[in-house]
């Protein structure tokens, strides 16, 4: 697939640009709106990473993915409503956007009851937007404590999606610096076009679209 070993190339000319090391970051396919046919294009090129928003489309084409190729690792990244949890703790192995204590309350029972374990990331909202998910910035010192101290859930490390119209860096170092505070070593931030800043900020979790699977329709 030429678009994605082209970005492959890319990515890692931008690793080394940013003095990181390959090894430190794992690059998210997000596939959204993507056929099962163009994400087979990507895991037949070599990706095991892949990543999704919507819960309706990690049942339609993940179940039988994972089937087929059982080392694959799929991260769920949107918005989470309560009655959708049981399906996402069951389909997938790292949740990227954990920002109310009901939602840390329900995963947690899951996993007493199933005895399976997941990975976990507190979604921030770094730019306070009213409109969007993730636990304000106010409240994150004290959700982050709540979290870690009251909890068994394996919060590996925080995620942010900054405001469209505001430089992404500014949000990338608050969240690597209230990720520090808490010695939480993992960072999801990010994306196709804000990847290489979230790079040089420390970013350890990248999640791709457009430029490895093409616009979506």
């Amino acid at each position: 697939m030429n678009k994605y070993n082209n970005f492959i190339d890319r990515f890692k000319i931008e690793m080394s640009n940013a003095n990181r090391d390959i090894s430190e970051v794992e690059l998210i396919a997000v596939s959204k709106k993507k056929s099962i046919e163009d994400i087979r294009q990507v895991i037949q090129a070599g990706h095991r990473s892949f990543g999704e928003n919507q819960i309706q489309e990690v049942e339609n084409k993940w179940i039988d993915l994972k089937k087929e190729h059982p080392n694959l690792k799929l991260h769920f990244i949107g918005g989470i409503q309560s009655k959708k949890v049981k399906s996402i703790f069951q389909y997938c192995d790292v949740v990227h956007s954990i920002d109310r204590i009901k939602i840390v309350e329900l995963f947690s029972k899951l996993e007493d009851q199933q005895g399976l374990f997941r990975e976990y990331f507190i979604q921030i909202n770094t730019g306070n937007e009213p409109q969007k998910g993730g636990v304000m910035l106010e409240q994150a010192d004290k959700f982050i404590s709540n979290c870690i101290n009251n909890y068994y859930l394996n919060i590996v490390g925080l995620m942010c999606l900054p405001p469209l119209n505001e430089d992404p860096e500014k949000h990338f170092v608050k969240l690597a610096k209230l990720a520090d505070q808490f010695s939480l070593s993992s960072l999801s931030m990010g994306m196709s076009n804000d990847y290489k800043v979230a790079l040089e900020c420390g970013a350890t979790h990248i999640r791709i679209g457009t430029k490895i699977f093409g616009e979506r329709n």
